[in-house]
């Protein structure tokens, strides 16, 4: 390699580096390879250049909306077994993964006894919906719980506003194991103003073990209840998930195992 070669590919780092190229800095030189052992033209071997560029990007970018999401990621698609799923959920799972219920604002209700799966089948449509997406899809994940506190305080504070933007800017707001938590009128006021707020702007996806019936105990008054409801129902898909518990199903088959062969 002559002086001037080293002089060219160090300047030619160095613009990669300030211009944050980093697939090409990375692979300028192999791509150079192949372009000539495939006798490839300029426009071949630029384009060769700019997809590995993108591809990393979309990568970093799918990653980084992942980690701002908070879902936990050990709930995904291929660790969750759908053939325990009746048939006639397992369609509109499938369905729910290309993500066009997001584009017409509507919601999904999951519904179903504890263990049944209802966390990780919404954690898993979640994390399809921004890796499908480029990671052009913001989610957020938090249990109900948790995200009412949030609530609270910002009210407290006089940041209710500000709050309700922010979440606002999620695509898909995830809420885990609505019904829980006996909440009091406070948090159901706070609730109510967030589901209120997200009505027709924004999916919600939901995951309760009470059945709208019951949902009185959440929300205190029999008027607000209807009212909580109809906003959630109007746009959804909704999914029953009367199956057993996935846990208690795992212990009994660990505890077969372990015993001694007769």
């Amino acid at each position: 390699m002559t002086t001037g070669t080293k002089d060219v590919k160090a300047t030619l780092d160095g613009y990669l580096r300030d211009l944050r190229m980093p697939a090409i800095r990375e692979g300028y030189e192999s791509a150079a390879r192949r372009a000539a052992k495939n006798d490839l033209g300029y426009e071949e071997y630029l384009l060769d250049l700019v997809d590995q560029e993108s591809q990393m990007r979309e990568q970093t970018r799918i990653d980084r909306v992942l980690r701002q999401s908070k879902l936990p990621l050990e709930k995904d698609l291929a660790s969750f077994n759908l053939k325990r799923l009746p048939t006639k959920v397992v369609q509109p799972i499938r369905t729910l993964l290309d993500g066009s219920f997001v584009g017409r604002r509507e919601n999904v209700l999951v519904f179903g006894n504890p263990g049944s799966g209802k966390s990780h089948a919404v954690c898993a449509i979640a994390q399809e919906l921004v890796r499908r997406s480029g990671g052009h899809r913001k989610v957020l994940f938090r249990p109900c719980s948790l995200l009412i506190q949030d609530l609270l305080v910002a009210k407290r504070d006089l940041k209710l506003t500000r709050l309700l933007k922010r979440l606002a800017g999620f695509d898909v707001l995830v809420l885990d194991d609505l019904g829980y938590v006996q909440h009091d009128r406070q948090e159901m006021e706070v609730l109510f103003m967030l589901l209120a707020d997200r009505y027709e702007r924004g999916s919600i996806m939901i995951t309760s073990n009470l059945p709208f019936s019951k949902w009185d105990a959440i929300f205190k008054d029999a008027m607000t209840t209807a009212a909580a409801i109809d906003r959630l129902v109007h746009h959804s898909v909704i999914l029953e998930l009367n199956v057993r518990s996935y846990r208690l199903e795992k212990a009994r088959q660990t505890r077969k195992e372990a015993l001694p062969e007769a």
